[in-house]
């Protein structure tokens, strides 16, 4: 096979593989345009340094080097200092697979790309988080898990055991997004914009646990709080005070983010460092108050979004 024709393949065949390495990517480094970097790079390398074997499958291969570029990434961001609270992209059902669910997988698929599920891994080294998620989302065998990182299958074994024991306190309060939760998750949403809108805080706080936080993600990029606030009145001043000052949005929308209700924000251009697009998504406690009101500003964040009227 000529050089040209041997690109021409693997370009075909990398396209077919493209979607599933984005959300492999995308779960080890929780942002949306981190995830599109890591394809570009894993294609720029099938490129450069194929596989000896072209006849041979390409997944394998694929897996391996896009998981250790994902990992290669996920540790240069925790290396840097982030400018405010950190929170995964909001990701757009046109994001999501579309095959179902492995019945012997640990974590579902549509749950492992929840802001909980993705916030949940944040505790783990990106070793760990590489093991839990080939292993406990996508299914992949123990050896499969231990070529993809690089590793002994004792030590790939390892690195589960101590994700699993991280996750825990996840695992005692799962986010498993079905109808039910979906439904009280727009519920809740709805009536919070709607008490907000009025601008009357006793309502707001009537929907927030007395423990709730605000976080506003905005990368430094965007004027937000640059701490979680805590303590439902605060958290109700915050938005109530928000709505008073923004203009009406040029567009918004319920939709379904990360596999749960959210709004997508679009407002008129404003004075510098105003944010103009932004998505809201609430998460809930046991008594269905709502236990975190979460805000996505940041550039980098907002690439897997609709951010314009269908």
């Amino acid at each position: 096979m000529t050089a040209p024709a041997a690109t021409a393949s693997l370009a075909r065949a990398f396209d077919d593989h493209r979607g599933r390495l984005w959300r492999l990517a995308f779960r080890l480094t929780g942002c949306a345009a981190d995830a599109d970097d890591v394809v570009q790079e894993t294609f720029r390398r099938a490129l450069e340094s194929p596989p000896p074997d072209l006849a041979r499958p390409l997944a394998p291969w694929l897996l391996r080097v896009s998981t250790r570029v994902a990992i290669d990434h996920l540790r240069r961001r925790r290396e840097v200092p982030y400018d405010g609270p950190w929170l995964p992209s909001p990701v757009a059902l046109d994001r999501l697979e579309p095959e179902p669910d492995d019945p012997e997988v640990r974590y579902g698929r549509a749950e492992s790309l929840t802001t909980a599920f993705l916030l949940a891994l944040e505790v783990l080294t990106p070793a760990q988080r590489a093991a839990l998620v080939l292993r406990d989302v996508l299914g992949c065998s123990g050896q499969e898990v231990a070529r993809a990182l690089g590793v002994t299958p004792g030590n790939a074994r390892v690195l589960l055991h101590r994700a699993r024991q991280q996750l825990a306190p996840y695992d005692e309060a799962r986010c498993v997004p079905d109808p039910e939760l979906v439904r009280r998750h727009a519920d809740a949403l709805t009536r919070f914009l709607a008490a907000v809108a009025s601008g009357d805080v006793a309502a707001v706080m009537r929907l927030l646990a007395p423990d709730a936080e605000a976080l506003q993600d905005a990368a430094g990029e965007r004027k937000a709080a640059r701490r979680c606030v805590s303590g439902a009145a605060r958290v109700a001043r915050l938005y109530v005070g928000l709505a008073r000052k923004t203009p009406p949005p040029l567009w918004a929308d319920l939709v379904m983010l990360s596999g749960l209700p959210a709004v997508v924000v679009v407002l008129p251009p404003r004075p510098r460092r105003m944010p103009t697009h932004l998505t809201l998504a609430v998460e809930l406690d046991a008594l269905g108050r709502i236990r975190r009101v979460l805000n996505v500003m940041a550039t980098r964040k907002l690439t897997a979004v609709p951010l314009s009227q269908r």
